[in-house]
């Protein structure tokens, strides 16, 4: 396997892990567990964020690489709408309250909301893929 292909074998697994998560929080949501809903929101948008930037060859090990690429990266090289950025942040926020914050439940109406968002972010970062060249 070469060096391209095994990247986009790469770039299809996060992508794949994006849906996957995002699926996840949908059902998280319905069954109204939310905390668990939050940080499978995350994780389809880091997952999705991170395909996206190992197609243009970065890779990140950590959380704050990826977020700070979306930023950098996407963001302010104009390829990414500055809402989204906010939307990733945000729900990086709700994620750490959520996942380390004790007695801290996410509200309802939070959760929905992010849910929206991460679903319009994970759809920008399949934009981004279908329009980036294959590397």
């Amino acid at each position: 396997m070469t060096e391209d292909e095994a990247r986009r074998s790469v770039v299809g697994y996060w992508t794949k892990k994006a849906d996957a998560a995002l699926a996840s929080a949908r059902s998280e949501t319905a069954a109204k567990r939310f905390d668990f809903a939050t940080n499978r929101l995350y994780y389809a948008c880091f997952d999705a964020a991170s395909a996206v930037l190992l197609r243009a060859g970065k890779k990140f090990v950590k959380h704050a690489g990826v977020r700070g690429a979306v930023h950098q990266d996407l963001v302010k090289a104009g390829k990414l709408d500055i809402r989204w950025g906010k939307a990733y942040d945000q729900i990086f926020e709700r994620r750490q309250f959520s996942d380390y914050m004790e007695l801290y439940e996410p509200e309802e109406s939070e959760v929905l909301d992010m849910l929206k968002q991460a679903e319009g972010f994970v759809a920008e970062m399949k934009r981004l893929l279908a329009s980036q060249p294959g590397r």
